[in-house]
């Protein structure tokens, strides 16, 4: 809170500085009453009181963290405002406000909580839910789903892996910032504009003080960095090597990164190409500058939802343009539901899951062409495809009932149409928030939601952070003993 509380003084922003500077004293002083009281405090389930936690994170903390923006927005509702932290801290990235409605320090506070909550979910991930086999972490694990870390209690406790992987990943996290802002300040950004832009990129939460990139003074020399940046959405492998030597190599083998590449290279591919054959048919002029302007918007945009961020390209109406696809918006919402790697920074279903079906579906076809073969991967490759399959299935069909019971309560609670209601539902449980923006004919009106229907847009984006099986192991009798 003193970072926009100093931008805003910066400013000569007074008003906005002053609720940043009195809600950060407010909540120092009950931080240290809290800290003081709960020194010595002996938790017998370390797994279970961090899942707790990390769930009252999502859900308590933005009550504290939307006291400064009610305070600096003060023609709106505390509601609202816990809304937008919510979507913040989730890093989904939607807002109710137009930009110009905001001060400026309260955009750079918004990009702050999404930047911080991006890295809370990045060190719990490999800390707390890669031990009780939760996040993505369960197809690869030989441990029961939300069981996990009974088998690890002796190695380490969770609190110490959280305090040494936030030791170890902070100074990365501050550092592919600094340098991502850095070159967008010297692509043409404002100062602001580009740190805002960076944090939401390392987050994956789309957060912009303009409304996207098109308000950007960096243009495409911006983006091409951006793009580069979004392969730490992509695999975890880029910043961790799970006890193998973190290499270019390493990387490149990861199966995530492969699926992301092949996904990201191959739709812009088939949209790019997909010109090319009707112009051939039509005998239509072809221009190379064309192609390759609506090719790169198709490039970055595709990677950009399969990340979660949302950034559309400055020439994505160049490539619906080019391509003549008539219905991006299905694209995106399917991008987006496929999502980027294992504990990292993105939402959906995750690209492991999604590698372990097809695995699965490859071993299958094999079994109809050999029946008697044997697979030659190894007891891991047969567990990956047996177990992580089962899992991978698993969570997919509980996505699939969490979306559809979203969208039953949209439509009841909220009164929107079928269509705003799985956009509104994808985007929450996907943690893409800009699809409200792009995803439809029209974006979707949030600030016509009634509070009934924000509460559940609240819910439905902590649900997509948090996963269906982190709630489910959370309800678990046996996680309880």
């Amino acid at each position: 809170m003193l970072v926009p509380a100093l931008h805003a003084l910066l400013i000569d922003d007074h008003a906005t500085s002053r609720a940043f500077l009195y809600s950060a004293i407010l909540f120092g002083v009950f931080f240290l009453m809290v800290s003081l009281a709960t020194t010595g405090m002996r938790i017998r389930r370390q797994g279970r009181s961090h899942l707790i936690s990390i769930l009252a994170t999502m859900t308590v903390l933005p009550l504290m963290l939307a006291v400064p923006f009610s305070e600096a927005v003060p023609d709106t509702r505390f509601l609202n405002a816990y809304v937008e932290m919510v979507s913040s801290i989730t890093t989904t990235g939607l807002t109710l406000f137009e930009p110009d409605r905001l001060p400026a320090s309260v955009h750079l506070w918004r990009a702050i909580v999404g930047w911080l909550g991006g890295f809370f979910m990045w060190v719990t991930a490999i800390a707390v839910m890669a031990p009780l086999s939760l996040g993505g972490f369960e197809i690869t694990s030989s441990a029961e789903i939300g069981q996990g870390a009974r088998q690890i209690h002796n190695i380490a406790d969770p609190s110490m892996r959280l305090r040494r992987f936030g030791a170890r990943f902070f100074p990365i996290y501050v550092g592919l910032t600094m340098v991502l802002w850095l070159t967008l300040y010297m692509a043409g950004d404002t100062p602001l504009i580009g740190l805002c832009h960076a944090m939401s990129t390392l987050a994956t939460s789309g957060i912009s003080p303009v409304g996207g990139l098109e308000g950007s003074g960096a243009g495409q020399k911006g983006e091409v960095v951006i793009l580069l940046f979004f392969v730490f959405a992509l695999s975890r492998r880029t910043f961790t090597g799970d006890d193998q030597s973190n290499s270019v190599k390493s990387v490149w083998t990861d199966p995530e990164m492969r699926l992301g590449l092949l996904i990201s290279v191959g739709l812009a591919l088939l949209l790019f190409l997909r010109h090319w054959v009707v112009s051939f048919e039509e005998g239509a002029e072809v221009t190379i500058m064309e192609g390759l302007r609506g090719f790169w918007g198709a490039l970055f945009t595709v990677t950009s939802f399969l990340t979660t961020t949302g950034f559309e390209s400055v020439e994505w109406e160049s490539a619906q343009a080019w391509s003549g696809f008539g219905a991006p918006g299905v694209l995106l919402l399917g991008l987006a539901v496929f999502g980027g790697g294992v504990a990292t920074t993105a939402g959906g279903v995750k690209l492991l899951r999604v590698y372990a079906l097809y695995q699965h579906g490859m071993r299958e076809m094999e079994k109809l062409v050999q029946p008697s073969s044997i697979s030659g991967a190894g007891e891991h490759g047969r567990r990956f495809r047996r177990q992580g399959a089962f899992a991978a299935w698993v969570f997919f069909m509980l996505f699939a009932i969490s979306i559809a019971a979203v969208m039953v309560g949209f439509s009841l609670i909220g009164g929107v149409d079928f269509e705003e209601a799985m956009i509104l539902t994808i985007a929450a449980l996907s943690t893409t928030g800009p699809l409200t923006e792009i995803a439809g004919d029209a974006p979707v009106n949030l600030a016509q939601l009634g509070d009934g229907a924000r509460w559940l847009l609240c819910a439905a984006m902590v649900l997509g952070r948090l996963e269906a099986l982190a709630i489910i192991a959370l309800l678990n009798p046996e996680f309880w003993r």
